[in-house]
C-alpha cells in the first residue's frame, strides 16, 4: 500500500513515495512543499515526511515502539498532530513539533479513545473525537492549552471533524455517513450553533480504518472533495466487473447452425 500524486492539470498519476514498505495518511503541510506520512519502513509505524516533488531524503518526524498516523498540520506549518496508538491509553491526540526538536507532546490522554485532531485555522481551537461517553462524539478543548477548556459539539455521535478554511464552521461526519455542520462564532470563547445536515449520506464517509479522513475541503473553501459511491450509497455492492469470453465464434456457431 502506497500513495500516489493525481496531477489535475495533466490528469497523470504518479506514485509520491518511493519504497517498498507501507505508506499510508498522507498529510500536506500548508505550503504544499512537503508530504507527511505513516510508514513501517523502520519497525513500528511512525511518521515521516519527503518533499512533495520527490526530490531528497525521507526524514523521520517521530520514534515510537506505539503506531501513529498524521491526521493535520496547523496552518502556520509549526505543530503537526497525529493520533498515537498505544497498549496502556488507546487512541490519543498527540503533537509534533515540526522544527529541529521534533518534539513530541500528549495533547489529549486518557483511558478512552480519543483521536483525528484538527486545529482550528486561528490556531485557538482544537477538535478531536472521543468515545468517553460510550459511543464517539466531537469534542473541543482551547489550543495550545488544551486542559483550560472542554465543550461537546456533536450532539447523536460523529467522527472525523474539520474546519472551515474562515475558522467559522465546523464539519464532521454522521454516524449514518452524513456531512454535519456546526456554526463558531468568533469572540474571546468557545460558541457554536446546534449541528445541523449538510450533505445527505450519498458518499463514502467511512473508511476501512478508525483513522484519517475519506473527505475534504478545497483552498478556497467552496468545495469538498468526498469520495462518490459507484452504485448508489450501497457500500456493499461488488464492484464493476469486465466479463472476458474466448472463442465467442465458435460458441455463436452452436447456437446458430448454418443451414
Amino acid at each position: 500500500m502506497n500513495i500516489l500524486l493525481w496531477d489535475l492539470g495533466r490528469t497523470t498519476l504518479t506514485p509520491a513515495v518511493f519504497d517498498p514498505s507501507v505508506a499510508i495518511f498522507p498529510v500536506w503541510t500548508p505550503d504544499g512543499r512537503r508530504l507527511i506520512f505513516s510508514s513501517d519502513r523502520a519497525g513500528a509505524r511512525n511518521v515521516f515526511w519527503q518533499a512533495a516533488d520527490g526530490t531528497g531524503a525521507v526524514e523521520r518526524l517521530s520514534e515510537s515502539p506505539n503506531q501513529q498516523v498524521p491526521v493535520s498540520v496547523s496552518s502556520d506549518g509549526r505543530r503537526l498532530i497525529l493520533t498515537d496508538v498505544g497498549p496502556k491509553t488507546a487512541e490519543d491526540v498527540t503533537q509534533v513539533e515540526l522544527d529541529g526538536t521534533h518534539r513530541v507532546t500528549p495533547l489529549v490522554q486518557s483511558p478512552f479513545a480519543e483521536r483525528n485532531g484538527v486545529i482550528s485555522p486561528d490556531g485557538r481551537w482544537l477538535a478531536y473525537e472521543a468515545n468517553d461517553s460510550g459511543r464517539f462524539e466531537i469534542h473541543v478543548r482551547p489550543f495550545p492549552e488544551v486542559k483550560s477548556g472542554h465543550w461537546l459539539v456533536s450532539t447523536t455521535g460523529g467522527t472525523r471533524p474539520l474546519w472551515a478554511r474562515s475558522g467559522q464552521e465546523l464539519f464532521y461526519v454522521s454516524p449514518t455517513g452524513a456531512l454535519m455542520r456546526v456554526g463558531v462564532e468568533r469572540g474571546p470563547s468557545w460558541a457554536a450553533t446546534t449541528p445541523t445536515l449538510l450533505v445527505k449520506a450519498r458518499y463514502l464517509m467511512r473508511p476501512i480504518f478508525s483513522l484519517g479522513r475519506t473527505y475534504d475541503i478545497a483552498p478556497d473553501g467552496q468545495r469538498f472533495l468526498m469520495i462518490k459511491e459507484a452504485d448508489g450509497t450501497d457500500q456493499t455492492a461488488p464492484p464493476p466487473q469486465l466479463v472476458v469470453v474466448q472463442h465467442f465464434d465458435e460458441e455463436l456457431k452452436r447456437l446458430v447452425p448454418r443451414k
